[in-house]
């Protein structure tokens, strides 16, 4: 099966990773084929657009966010590994916890993060709500898997409070409308990124990271 996008994609937007992390962007296509066939964690029908629709959108936070050195990131429902894998590979400094409810999603996620060597990814097979590490986490990042609502009542405890700006909160990938969703946020905590600003592929047309700082 032959990528619609191959990873030059990546390198398009993110000209400074190095050797080593673009081929390891380069080395999630065939790992990621091998497990799908095993373990359904991408639809058949998409995965041609694996580049475009799951590694770029993953990355697409790290155009407008930085996570710094021993920062702790919560990924919630990361199904197979997005957007957690896509940015432990690109921010190799800062600590990643990988969380699906799903054993067999967890299981690619360990393998393919094995496969690779990411020493900074730990993968979770656990309801997010049971997670027992108060004030643990700088951010947490979930890609369209629950109302934002119900993600900040899950895990509201396990964000560190932090006094620097934007160096503590959530990141929602989202697409289509996110009004309604997002209708009972204060404005003053919410910064909404249209992602077609940036990346001109038409895939992005409707796609947004919303970033919630609840701590303002």
């Amino acid at each position: 099966m032959k990528p619609t996008f191959g990873p030059e994609i990546i390198k398009k937007y993110f000209p400074e990773l190095s050797e080593k992390q673009f081929n390891l962007i380069t080395a999630l296509y065939e790992l990621y084929l091998f497990w799908n066939d095993k373990i359904n964690v991408i639809s058949r029908k998409d995965f041609p657009n694996f580049y475009l629709h799951h590694v770029l959108h993953s990355l697409s936070i790290a155009k407008f966010f930085s996570f710094h050195e021993n920062q702790k990131i919560l990924d919630v429902g990361t199904g197979g590994g997005f957007p957690g894998i896509p940015l432990a590979i690109y921010f190799e400094n800062a600590d990643f916890t990988l969380t699906d409810s799903i054993g067999k999603k967890i299981t690619v996620v360990r393998e393919i993060s094995h496969s690779l060597k990411l020493s900074n990814v730990e993968a979770l097979c656990i309801r997010v709500e049971a997670i027992n590490r108060p004030k643990f986490y700088d951010y947490v990042i979930s890609r369209a898997v629950a109302p934002a609502s119900k993600i900040l009542n899950w895990t509201k405890h396990l964000i560190k409070r932090s006094t620097l700006p934007n160096q503590q909160g959530y990141i929602f990938l989202k697409g289509g409308d996110i009004m309604k969703e997002f209708a009972d946020f204060s404005p003053d905590h919410l910064k909404i990124i249209p992602l077609h600003d940036f990346f001109e592929e038409t895939f992005f047309v409707e796609k947004k990271i919303i970033f919630f700082n609840n701590q303002k």
